[in-house]
């Protein structure tokens, strides 16, 4: 994908009408990768649900190309105790065969861009098994490394590591 393409990458509010594209997506990384710990993927109902919990504070968000959906993104509660109403966890699927084509970086610039404006503090990237691309994607917007939560997953018969990444937006 050339750079004229990825300036076509546009991004949006997800809508009902995306879920089924979205649900795409996220079902290739839950049974092929540690990108989530979920075993299965959601059903239509959890789908709904999901993208009901997602506005206001916590959007979720498309990424679209010709008006394909490309990918996907989300700002969520990092922990429902009040005091950390200001932090969120950021999550970012790409399509399975569009990786490392710039998809990633417009999906996380614009939940950055959401989350400066609805208020949040601190964004944190919560990255499973290592996972060089994912780690590298959130460095490149001014995220550290805080911590390692060691053998916290189990998925295809095997303990996983999750890196904490923490970004405090200004």
């Amino acid at each position: 994908m050339d750079s004229d393409a990825i300036s076509s990458i546009q991004t949006r509010f997800a809508t009902p009408d995306d879920l089924p594209a979205i649900a795409a997506i996220y079902a290739h990384y839950v049974e092929h990768s540690v990108a989530t710990f979920a075993t299965t993927p959601p059903t239509d109902a959890e789908w709904r649900g999901w993208l009901d919990s997602h506005f206001g504070p916590h959007p979720a968000i498309v990424a679209t190309l010709d008006d394909r959906v490309v990918g996907w993104g989300s700002l969520s509660t990092w922990n429902r105790r009040c005091a950390y109403r200001s932090t969120v966890e950021d999550s970012v699927y790409v399509l399975a065969d569009l990786h490392r084509r710039g998809i990633g970086r417009v999906i996380l610039a614009r939940l950055l861009e959401l989350a400066g404006a609805l208020g949040h503090r601190v964004v944190i990237g919560q990255i499973a098994d290592h996972q060089a691309a994912s780690e590298r994607l959130h460095e490149a917007f001014g995220f550290r490394r805080v911590g390692l939560l060691e053998g916290v997953g189990h998925k295809f018969d095997r303990w996983i590591d999750v890196a904490i990444f923490q970004l405090t937006l200004p």
